[in-house]
């Protein structure tokens, strides 16, 4: 079981910057994969950003964060962190960590991001 423990959201007017951070309880061995998904309100969730870690740290973005979100892991090894930058009022969403070990998944609770114009 991997428990994921998200912080780091809050209020920030467009073009500002946040940093989300995303804790699992347990060693990340064997966990495959570690990322950000993002829901707005009357969406479906989307995938924001991913870090492989099987695959020596490569790293994923969608189209729509590309160049403004950066993925990374920390000194710790089992936090992960995703910077985002130049946000904009469509960024709004609750984000949630994912984690993947063993082909399942496993989520966070989610943190609150709003952008105001």
């Amino acid at each position: 079981q991997v428990q994921l423990v998200e912080s780091g959201g809050g209020l920030v007017q467009a073009g500002g910057s946040l940093r989300l951070s995303c804790a699992a309880s347990a060693s990340i061995l064997g966990i495959n994969t570690m990322g950000w998904y993002r829901q707005a309100p009357g969406k479906q969730r989307e995938f924001v950003a991913v870090i492989v870690i099987s695959a020596g740290d490569i790293t994923n973005y969608a189209d729509s964060v590309k160049g403004r979100f950066s993925i990374s892991r920390g000194s710790a090894k089992n936090t992960v962190y995703l910077e985002m930058n130049s946000l904009k009022p469509g960024d709004t969403a609750v984000y949630y960590c994912n984690a993947n070990r063993d082909k399942v998944d496993y989520w966070g609770q989610g943190t609150q991001v709003t952008v105001s114009s």
